[in-house]
């Protein structure tokens, strides 16, 4: 009986060694990460639209987020605050001291300004309205002759669906090719004219929208710095000519490719 009791003894007294050294090496570990992982520095990279600051303030967004650790397990299992430009932010931690930021900004496609709310709407790839504000983003193309009377961020833009379409189209095309328009015009032909600087260029119908682009990447350095319309609308795969008619020039300077 007595051997018993001391076996008993013996085998609690083990339990409670056992539980106060997992105590001490959990209590150690939150000294550890209480002590060691702060935030001291920050990296951001792959941002072009937001500045590295806003970046930083929208992910270091709580109370705790000055511990580094926290703020990388975080950022596993919950999306940061929503930025209108960026897609994904990807957190790492570089060391127990600094976050590393990686930026997946969306792609911005153009612009339209909305009256009734007196500020630009831009768009992605998508038609979605990613974002309403006042400033104009340098390398993005302003959207004329198509009115929008009501926008609801993050939601499409509304306008018909054909036309919508082809927007996307034309202007996913010119960026593949870094070919950006300052703007890209609807007049009365419901046809789109691009401006390159004093250069205008119609386009047409876009059934031939990639063949199109093509000539006009080869065409566009050869009339920089002229004043003038580039005419792509009547171009077919029979008719080749394109015709640059310069303005204030006489019909014999017209250039034809």
């Amino acid at each position: 009986m007595i051997k018993e009791e001391r076996r008993k003894a013996k085998k609690r007294k083990n339990i409670l060694q056992t539980i106060l050294a997992v105590l001490i090496v959990i209590a150690f570990c939150v000294v550890i990460v209480l002590t060691v992982f702060k935030v001291k520095h920050v990296e951001v990279e792959g941002n072009k639209l937001y500045d590295s600051k806003v970046i930083e303030k929208a992910v270091l967004n709580d109370e705790y987020s000055w511990n580094s650790l926290y703020v990388f397990l975080k950022y596993k299992f919950v999306d940061s605050d929503k930025l209108p430009f960026v897609d994904t932010l990807e957190i790492s931690l570089k060391n127990p001291r600094t976050l590393h930021i990686t930026v997946y900004e969306k792609g911005i496609m153009g612009y339209l300004y909305v009256p009734s709310i007196s500020k630009n709407a831009y768009f992605d790839k998508d038609g979605i309205v990613v974002e309403t504000s006042s400033r104009e983003i340098e390398g993005t193309p302003q959207i004329l002759g198509i009115d929008c009377k009501k926008i609801v961020l993050y939601e499409k833009l509304p306008v018909p669906k054909d036309r919508l379409h082809e927007l996307l189209v034309l202007t996913q095309a010119l960026k593949r090719n870094k070919l950006i328009p300052d703007s890209i015009t609807y007049g009365g032909a419901d046809e789109p004219e691009l401006s390159y600087d004093k250069v205008r260029v119609e386009m047409g119908s876009l059934n031939l929208l990639t063949q199109k682009v093509e000539r006009l990447s080869r065409l566009l350095p050869e009339v920089s710095g002229m004043e003038g319309t580039l005419h792509l609308e009547n171009w077919t795969e029979e008719t080749t000519n394109i015709v640059f008619d310069r303005k204030n020039v006489p019909k014999k300077d017209e250039k034809k490719s």
